[in-house]
């Protein structure tokens, strides 16, 4: 009989080894993209989130920098604005005007208005504080982008022009906070200080809010003059007197239209009449009272 030398391994076979095909190759792709799909809008909301504690801590640090301001200065409150607006006035919390041109130094150089406030001293040296994060204006300065920055501004009311009610918005008919004290009336929770407004919208540093049909109650009269921001998923912030900061959900679609391009300002000079926007009944009513 034969010996025969016995096999330590198996036979290899010649058949090359089978790799994915195309189908396989598909059903992976389409799976990372409805896992992909699910994942961003959390991952949206957690940016939004994100960012909506930031501007809520920077509305804080800026109310508090104001209160401070008040009790060095025998409870005066700064102004909201000079008046006439463009005129260089040391009382004014912050003067200069936003746009989107390169020329003008408001926009990017804090030497030209924000060093200057009479409120950067209790600021903690902090610029930060002064722009919502999700405020995305910009300006090209000699080829550079450079991000706008302020997108706060003041309640008219609370400080006014130069002390001081205009002509626009029914100003005249409604109370003008010029110390902290008077704020007792409705009270400092109820009054806001501080407001982002939109980056298409925002020039110099106070928010007027039209007081049209707020009293007699008359929803039909409603209208903008400035607008609020609606940079936290159709929400904005705004700070109030006595020191608390929120993110507002605004209700009314209106609210909360698409923002104009970059490089467009609102013209605030006309009034936008929106009747009925219960978004605007609230700015109202967190921005002033009737005169007594």
């Amino acid at each position: 009989m034969n010996a025969r030398t016995p096999r330590l391994f198996p036979p290899v076979s010649a058949r090359p080894a089978r790799g994915f095909t195309l189908i396989e190759l598909l059903v992976v792709i389409a799976i990372i993209a409805i896992l992909a799909a699910l994942l961003l809008p959390a991952l949206t909301r957690a940016k939004l989130k994100a960012q909506g504690v930031q501007c809520m801590n920077n509305h804080r640090q800026l109310a508090f920098a104001w209160r401070l301001y008040t009790e060095d200065n025998g409870d005066k409150l700064p102004y909201a604005s000079s008046w006439p607006t463009g005129t260089w006035m040391a009382e004014t919390w912050c003067n200069g005007r936003m746009d989107f041109t390169a020329g003008n130094r408001s926009n990017w150089d804090p030497t030209v208005d924000i060093h200057r406030s009479p409120m950067w001293p209790y600021c903690g040296k902090s610029l930060g504080i002064f722009h919502c994060p999700a405020d995305r204006a910009y300006v090209v300065v000699g080829g550079e982008r450079k991000t706008r920055l302020r997108s706060m501004a003041m309640n008219a009311y609370v400080g006014g022009f130069a002390g001081t009610a205009i002509n626009t918005g029914n100003m005249k008919a409604y109370t003008l906070y010029t110390t902290f004290s008077a704020l007792s009336r409705p009270g400092p929770d109820r009054i806001f200080v501080f407001i982002d407004e939109r980056e298409d919208a925002i020039n110099w540093g106070n928010y007027l809010q039209d007081m049209s049909g707020y009293s007699p109650s008359n929803p039909r009269m409603y209208r903008w003059l400035d607008l609020p921001a609606a940079y936290h998923g159709n929400a904005g912030g705004l700070s109030f007197a006595d020191g608390h900061s929120e993110i507002k959900k605004w209700r009314d679609g209106r609210t909360s239209r698409p923002i104009k391009e970059q490089g467009v300002i609102f013209d605030g000079s006309t009034p936008i009449p929106q009747e009925n926007n219960m978004d605007i009944g609230w700015m109202q009513d967190h921005a002033t009272r009737p005169k007594l």
